[in-house]
């Protein structure tokens, strides 16, 4: 049996771990977005597959038995290049997917998407965009003349306002440290969205004791009609399911 895992995220590099321990013949896929990224354990490709025809033309040439699609929760592209390319190839596909984060505040402003997140954030005066690189850009209008903090881990390709201060880090962060940040940058509103998880989860305790509003981006709906699952054990036991079990 051979599994395909879509990865780049903490889950995927457990589920390779726990897949290696079985003797499970495997290769993970990251998609080269991140220079230097947390490799896994194992077999391991880097770079994109041509869209749904790409896809399906590797998971046939490599004999895949089945697919693990452990993605970012917003990377909605690939999932739904692999809901059709599985589909098309007819490969059992499982989507592994943490949970979202839940507002124990009550007070988080739930936005649709990035857009949205930056007309209301625009109403703030210092703004922490922990949000990624790829979504910047559509702050720069709404934020331009704001008093801006954006965390990001690999360098911006194109051109920011000048006064936002670009801060280069990679998690996990600590609780002292995401206060400290907000301090310093006199941050009152915090925008970020819904990775879930506990890797970046201290900026949102941060948030709630030194009452900075928080703006929340929603996750994208995923592909219809895939199964998914929330935790690597039950991943790697359906991994490890008969064929026929797995459909």
């Amino acid at each position: 049996m051979t599994v395909l895992v879509l990865g780049g995220t903490g889950e995927a590099r457990a589920l390779a771990q726990l897949l290696c321990d079985n003797e499970v013949d495997f290769v993970s896929s990251l998609a080269g977005r991140v220079r230097n990224p947390r490799l896994p354990v194992g077999a391991v490709r880097i770079g994109g597959f041509g869209g749904v025809a790409g896809l399906a033309a590797y998971l046939r040439t490599r004999g895949v038995d089945a697919v693990v699609d452990a993605t970012h929760p917003f990377a909605k592209g690939i999932s739904a290049n692999a809901a059709e390319a599985c589909r098309v190839a007819k490969i059992p596909l499982l989507r592994l997917q943490r949970p979202g984060w839940t507002d124990d505040t009550g007070g988080w402003i739930r936005v649709a998407c990035h857009d949205e997140a930056a007309e209301v954030a625009a109403g703030g005066s210092g703004v922490f965009l922990s949000t990624g690189r790829q979504t910047l850009d559509r702050f720069v209008e709404p934020l331009g003349k704001h008093r801006v903090v954006a965390r990001i881990v690999d360098p911006l390709d194109g051109e920011f306002p000048p006064d936002w201060t670009l801060v280069h880090a990679r998690g996990p962060y600590t609780f002292d440290s995401e206060c400290a940040l907000m301090r310093k940058y006199e941050v009152d509103t915090l925008v970020t969205k819904d990775s879930g998880g506990d890797l970046t989860r201290a900026k949102l305790d941060a948030a709630a004791v030194l009452g900075v509003r928080v703006i929340m981006v929603s996750r994208p709906a995923g592909p219809p009609g895939v199964r998914t699952v929330a935790t690597v054990g039950e991943a790697s036991a359906w991994v490890l399911r008969p064929p026929v079990s797995r459909i």
